[in-house]
């Protein structure tokens, strides 16, 4: 069941009032269990969905396979674009030899923020003031419900909306259930999707999706060092 918060709208009532006004809504998709409740939730309510990836690392396939196969079950196409981290990643430096600093100083990438792909998302989809849906939950941690609290679940002036914003872990799990919707494959790997660079992810994307890994090593080489720091080079 739910939780509930003095003053502020169950999020079943937030999804009648948006599918009553009858546009799409866009969905920052993580492939993650709780954007995927969002996505069978605003599915359920009768709510036309715009979803939208953002990968770290471009052309991992772990996570191209994954995004094909939701593609498959929810029948329509996901658009992949790279995360505002990518570029923060890359300006930072992160893992990246010295000769290749003066070329990614030279390139002076941008670093958009999650605002601005969002609004890049409604021009390209024609779908201007469009709501952006995620799949944040008060009872996910303690600062997601101050956060709940101190802001709510609608932000009008974001145009933002955390759509599942009362679901407890149990409700995920139900919604996943019920429209037999599996989790993506690193979820056996290190129990969540593939969100960064550090040795939790990268270790098990070593051990089952080696391909992927030298992928990430194409982009990022000396992420290697915290397998090696480990003593568990290749």
């Amino acid at each position: 069941m739910p939780i509930t918060v003095d003053g502020i709208t169950p999020s079943e009532q937030i999804r009648a009032e948006i599918a009553a006004e009858g546009k799409p809504v866009l969905l920052g998709f993580s492939r993650g269990k709780d954007s995927l409740a969002a996505w069978l939730a605003m599915r359920e309510a009768g709510i036309a969905v715009v979803p939208y990836h953002l990968y770290l690392v471009p052309g991992l396939r772990f996570i191209e396979d994954s995004l094909k196969f939701y593609e498959d079950f929810f029948g329509q196409k996901i658009l992949n674009l790279p995360h505002p981290t990518l570029y923060r990643w890359l300006n930072a430096f992160v893992f990246q030899p010295p000769e290749r600093c003066a070329i990614i100083e030279a390139a002076q990438f941008p670093e958009p923020t999650y605002q601005e792909i969002a609004d890049a998302v409604r021009d390209d989809t024609g779908n201007p003031g469009a709501w952006n849906a995620d799949g944040v939950r008060a009872a996910d941690s303690p600062n997601r419900r101050m956060a709940m609290v101190t802001h709510g679940p609608k932000r009008e002036h974001l145009r933002r909306v955390s759509i599942v914003w009362d679901w407890r872990i149990a409700d995920v799990r139900q919604a996943l259930a019920e429209h037999a919707c599996p989790l993506p494959p690193e979820y056996e790997w290190f129990g969540r999707s593939f969100d960064g660079l550090d040795f939790r992810f990268l270790d098990p994307i070593r051990q089952h999706a080696p391909d992927d890994y030298q992928r990430i090593l194409d982009w990022f080489p000396l992420a290697d060092l915290e397998v090696f720091r480990r003593g568990l080079a290749r």
